[in-house]
């Protein structure tokens, strides 16, 4: 999404820029996107194929570890790469990915004289992020791209990449930083505020239920993506088909049922995760059905009866999760997400914890569509 012409060449952004392309090659740089951590623009060149690529500035107060969360993204892209070309002709869809450009001196970032960690990244022509989906087919082809995600990195050893945050979607750890500021004075004592705090109550005992399962060796550590939400999955507006998943900061190993109940999370509540009729949310079956088998489609060559086992909990427990997170957030002055009024991150908080009520009511039927597959 572009929101309007930030820059003139005498901007200190075109010269940011201008490290990754020469300045005689730069027409415009636009703000892009709506993300809650990174600082994105849209650069385009000036030829007659109109081509584009991201620049992003860093959010490292997030990544403190800006050069591992490079390193990770080259060494992804790079095996990916490699898969693709290997499987060249088996394949017939169109599948991209990003690629990390390189500066003028040939780095992969590029650091500023006021420290701010900038760098660019290969923009998928004739694509777009879905903001919603619009039907079944397109829920399919959501679970499609999260499978095709995994399967092209499931041979790349966990080992290889970098853990560049540290506690990220371990549950336990982020109901320890909400304990810590159990008893602080909320901004505004509401109806709301009471709610969420004995929602949290009464689910916290469930907070473990995938870190127990891997120290128990029931699931693996592999490579996921971190972050699949459906905005950062590409489509064809021709072929209506997925081609490519973006946004890579957190690539980095984990299990990939944070990334499946995170994919469901964020693809089966129809009215969204910034609805302000938090009441009115609810759990999509239908589009839960369609997204997983899309995804089955293409995981099922490495999905384990354990991985199958434990689906129904990653889909229960990520938007409690997230929920928990918004609402520390929350508590602690908006610190962490970005915020546009002071109350946001509070209604986030409940549209999460309205979702998971909503999967909790339908469990049975949530539990007999996975057995399905089983």
């Amino acid at each position: 999404m572009m929101n309007g012409v930030l820059t003139h060449p005498c901007s200190s952004l075109w010269r940011v820029a201008e490290q990754f392309q020469p300045a005689d090659a730069i027409a415009d740089i636009q703000e892009f996107g709506q993300g809650n951590i990174n600082s994105t623009f849209l650069v385009t060149l000036k030829n007659e194929s109109d081509q584009h690529f991201i620049l992003q500035r860093l959010n490292t107060q997030v990544f403190p570890k800006p050069q591992l969360v490079m390193q990770n993204i080259r060494t992804y892209s790079e095996h990916v790469c490699q898969r693709l070309c290997e499987t060249t002709g088996s394949c017939p869809r169109r599948w991209e990915v990003p690629k990390v450009l390189l500066t003028t001196t040939g780095q992969d970032h590029w650091v500023s004289p006021k420290g701010d960690f900038w760098r660019a990244i290969s923009y998928i022509e004739s694509a777009q992020s879905l903001e919603a989906i619009a039907d079944l087919h397109q829920a399919q082809e959501v679970g499609y791209a999260l499978g095709m995600f995994h399967d092209l990195i499931s041979d790349l050893p966990a080992h290889q990449l970098a853990d560049t945050l540290v506690g990220f979607h371990i549950t336990p750890q982020y109901l320890q930083q909400y304990e810590h500021l159990q008893g602080t004075q909320v901004p505004h004592p509401a109806p709301e505020v009471d709610y969420c705090v004995q929602f949290i109550r009464d689910r916290q005992q469930q907070a473990d239920v995938l870190e127990r399962a891997k120290a128990k060796g029931d699931l693996k550590l592999r490579l996921i993506h971190g972050d699949p939400k459906i905005n950062n999955i590409l489509i064809d507006p021709d072929t209506q088909e997925a081609v490519s998943v973006i946004d890579l900061d957190t690539v980095k190993p984990g299990l990939i049922h944070y990334d499946i109940g995170d994919c469901l999370r964020s693809g089966c509540n129809p009215l969204g995760e910034e609805t302000e009729e938090w009441e009115k949310v609810c759990f999509d079956l239908d589009q839960c059905q369609a997204i997983l088998q899309g995804y089955v489609g293409v995981a099922q060559s490495f999905l384990t009866p354990q991985d199958y086992d434990y689906l129904y909990d990653a889909i229960h427990l990520l938007p409690f999760e997230l929920g928990l997170r918004f609402f520390t957030d929350y508590l602690a002055g908006n610190v962490y997400f970005k915020v546009h009024y002071p109350e946001h991150n509070l209604n986030r908080a409940l549209v999460q914890f309205k979702l998971t009520e909503s999967i909790e009511a339908q469990a049975a039927d949530i539990r007999a569509l996975i057995k399905t597959w089983q």
